[in-house]
């Protein structure tokens, strides 16, 4: 039990009765590791993203470098990346050979700005790479027009953004591929996994060689693998979570709008048109002293987060070979770098908490 002036976690992952329950019923039946829970976790996940192939394997990062390797790039390549974003977007690229190259974001979505994507692509681009950040889906009624005017195949980071939508499609079902994460943080999770989507069954069928050494067939190897694979335990325990998900996304957007409705001295973040944003993150900007507000908030016991402080292009392994930033020029990037602040918006949080974070966020705001 919490009390009414404990702290408020960021986040709070859920694991219940019902998720130690399906470890343990699989641990008892000895087949742990890619079987029965694996494929029906497929199976029922494909209803989230409109019936498309699902392939589990053991972690989001996994899953986008896995779609890259299955899509045949390399070398030579360029893919359009955000840079506001976590290292795993950009990461993936560089594992499979390839080049990120980073495009700026729109200021109200944080997401890949369409007109910075169409600047950015060059005879090399072979993919465009949106992330859904923060669980608000990306502009991709421009990008997925844009990306077939120039050939080019979309990989959706939607490691953030179960259940979201745009226009009525969901996240998952735009791209030649799709990648979540079932991170414990997530919106849902299994301890540790990650999905692929792809509406190609032949993709499919090569991103299952590839997460278990090459192979369909034990001891008939067809291509060079690794191993990708998710376990039973994490799968049924992703099964629970996943009948939970919707129920949980309704509580973040309600636990979101009224923050929308009672925050004053920073900004909300906006939701575009047609867009269902899912809220993995409650992501405002402040104004001012981002330290001294932060420090205000945890001060009253609110929890906070920036995701992200560092620009990707800004992080170690992106700068040139004499450890500069480069030539990029990412405005809305470095501004966003700049002025977020996550709040609390799990599912789990009571009205009074609720009240606590408006009358906590409104106070630290008003003397900033």
């Amino acid at each position: 039990m919490t009390g009414p002036h404990d702290p408020i976690p960021p986040a709070r992952p859920v694991i219940g009765e019902a998720e130690i329950e399906a470890a343990v019923r699989v641990l008892r039946s000895g087949m742990v590791v890619q079987g029965p829970e694996v494929a029906a976790f497929e199976q029922e996940f494909s209803a989230v993203v409109g019936d498309r192939h699902c392939v589990a394997v053991n972690s989001g990062t996994s899953a986008l470098h896995m779609s890259l390797l299955a899509l045949g790039f390399g070398p030579g390549d360029e893919v359009i990346v955000p840079s506001f974003s976590f290292a795993a977007t950009a990461n993936a690229v560089r594992l499979v050979g390839a080049t990120p190259v980073f495009a700026d974001i729109e200021p109200g979505s944080f997401n890949l700005d369409p007109d910075a994507v169409a600047a950015a692509i060059t005879p090399r681009t072979v993919a465009i790479m949106p992330v859904h950040l923060y669980g608000h889906p990306a502009a991709m009624d421009k990008l997925v027009p844009l990306a077939e005017r120039h050939g080019l195949a979309i990989v959706e980071d939607a490691a953030q953004a179960h259940a979201a939508a745009l226009n009525g499609t969901p996240v998952g079902a735009f791209g030649v591929a799709a990648c979540f994460s079932f991170y414990p943080t997530k919106n849902m999770h299994s301890l540790e996994g990650g999905m692929i989507t792809t509406p190609d069954a032949e993709l499919a069928r090569h991103l299952r060689l590839l997460r278990n050494q090459g192979m369909e067939a034990r001891y008939q190897n067809e291509i060079v693998g690794a191993n990708m694979r998710l376990t039973d335990v994490a799968a049924a325990i992703g099964r629970v979570q996943l009948g939970q998900l919707e129920g949980w996304t309704e509580k973040r957007r309600a636990n979101a709008a009224f923050l929308d409705a009672n925050l004053s001295g920073v900004t909300v973040p906006p939701v575009a048109e047609g867009a269902r944003h899912v809220y993995h993150q409650y992501t405002i900007r402040v104004r001012g002293d981002r330290d001294a507000f932060q420090a205000g908030l945890k001060e009253l016991g609110i929890g906070n987060a920036v995701y992200y402080p560092t620009p990707i292009h800004k992080l170690k392994p992106f700068l040139d070979k004499d450890g500069n930033v480069g030539d990029w020029k990412l405005p809305e990037t470095d501004r966003a770098a700049a002025e977020v602040v996550s709040l609390p918006v799990f599912p789990s949080l009571t009205s009074e908490q609720l009240d606590r974070i408006v009358e906590g966020v409104n106070t630290v705001a008003a003397k900033s």
